[in-house]
């Protein structure tokens, strides 16, 4: 057993990690995900992803299947938990693999550190990660199999080989199924409930208690069918392209998944890539109704104070990691439902550092909490009458070489067979108005809506 500070123990391995990759034709995304077995995992990099990025330092997009490990954690030490494991995990280790095909652990967090998984979060630790058996991963138009093990390696040769033919038997899907339509919906968070709660919010904001805070509403709906996760994800990600897509299999039969518009931090190098993503208006029937309401979007002073609060709260948490910040211009970045304000920012590294030290130094960032943090959590803890779980928490990936990539779990549910949980939220700010943050989260709520029915 290696040892924590404060001489709590973590886990250790019967054997060092064992891995392989070998290039293969590219399989159809869709067919992998519906004949994967469980525990899945999926990362989709969006099809846009920063052009301040290189061509290298892009995300790939991963299916994972089957667990040869999985880390878990709780409380407010969790990320360092989930990191000690790792470096255990990973101490001499056999990786004989392509960087695109390298493997990664895929998984999240929980948005608050007191993590207590309830229904419907129950299956979902305070952290999370599992480093697949088998990995299919796509980039550009290349794709890698790659099996994980531990400490076996002439097995892994025969096993390599097996999920070869596995892979090759699936035969291309045809298109998305149809959703499977939503005949009751029961809202958590009633309109009275809501304005009240950011009535009282404003009320802080401008007492100088709070700068903002961050509140969430959640829905549960139920389906007609059968809700398949695998469709579902892929009709996030036919919808939404330019979003990161995630899915996270639990015990229970509980899955968490999404497409979310915004990246956390992405770490390959010494390079860091991460952003602001706050200030949100709909968007037009009409090419020149939608620049209109995008002018309105920059001009709006209620607007571009959330967003300059997001900015400069993610340079003072990355400052102590980096030699130099970079941000760029606000621009208006669109999706299908919305328009938000959008800062890239990106920065490097002054000493060599794990991206788990930057997530956790940057989670919850204001877009998704408030400011200031303390006071904001507690004001969501004390004022959402349902658990986040792991909703606007960190989900991603990384790689043995401390690499890896994080998105915010929003536009969100966790769904089972039957029944789906959404999660949307909206920055409260000296200015807002409750009926107009209303109307916002129902804008956020249309994506996962949209694909289950």
């Amino acid at each position: 057993m290696s040892r924590l500070r404060g001489g709590e123990s973590v886990a250790s391995f019967e054997g060092s990690l064992v891995s392989r990759s070998i290039p293969i034709d590219p399989p159809s995304f869709q067919a992998v995900l519906q004949a994967a077995p469980a525990p899945r995992t999926v990362w989709a990099a969006p099809d846009d992803t920063d052009t301040e990025s290189t061509e290298n330092d892009r995300d790939p997009t991963v299916i994972g299947s089957g667990a040869a490990v999985v880390l878990r954690a709780d409380g407010p030490a969790r990320f360092e938990r989930i990191r000690s494991q790792a470096d255990a995990l990973v101490t001499d280790a056999d990786t004989d693999t392509a960087w695109p095909a390298r493997p990664r652990l895929f998984g999240g967090f929980a948005f608050h550190d007191d993590h207590d998984p309830t229904p419907p979060w129950t299956g979902f630790s305070g952290a999370q990660f599992v480093l697949p058996r088998i990995q299919i991963t796509w980039k550009d138009d290349t794709a890698w199999l790659t099996t994980n093990a531990i400490g076996d390696s002439p097995a892994l040769e025969t096993r390599i080989e097996r999920a070869h033919r596995w892979v090759e038997s699936l035969s291309a899907t045809g298109p998305t199924a149809d959703p499977p339509g939503i005949h009751h919906r029961e809202r958590l968070t009633d309109r009275a409930t809501w304005r009240t709660a950011v009535t009282r919010s404003i009320d802080r904001i401008r007492a100088g208690e709070l700068r903002k805070v961050v509140l969430a509403q959640a829905l549960r709906a139920t389906v007609d069918g059968k809700l398949s996760t695998a469709d579902t994800l892929c009709r996030l990600r036919e919808s939404y392209p330019d979003c990161f897509g995630f899915l996270v299999d639990a015990t229970e039969g509980r899955h968490f998944l999404g497409a979310t518009p915004e990246r956390l931090v992405s770490l390959r190098g010494q390079s860091i890539h991460t952003g602001a993503l706050a200030g949100t208006i709909g968007r037009g029937n009409t090419p020149e109704e939608d620049e209109r309401l995008a002018r309105e979007l920059q001009e709006s002073e209620k607007n571009a104070h959330e967003h300059d609060l997001v900015v400069n709260a993610i340079r003072e948490q990355l400052a102590p990691f980096t030699r130099q910040i970079t941000t760029d211009d606000r621009r208006v970045r669109r999706f299908a439902t919305v328009q938000h304000l959008e800062t890239p920012m990106s920065a490097k590294l002054a000493r060599e550092e794990h991206v788990l030290s930057l997530v956790e130094a940057l989670h919850p960032t204001p877009a998704v909490g408030g400011l200031p943090p303390d006071r904001a959590l507690t004001t969501i803890r004390t004022t959402e009458p349902f658990d986040r779980g792991w909703y606007a928490a960190p989900v991603g990936w990384f790689d043995t070489e401390g690499n890896g990539s994080f998105a915010v779990a929003l536009r969100s549910a966790v769904a089972t067979q039957d029944v789906a949980t959404l999660f949307a939220g909206v920055g409260i700010v000296s200015d807002s108005d409750p009926d107009d943050e209303w109307d916002e989260v129902q804008l956020k709520y249309r994506p996962v809506l949209d694909a289950l029915q």
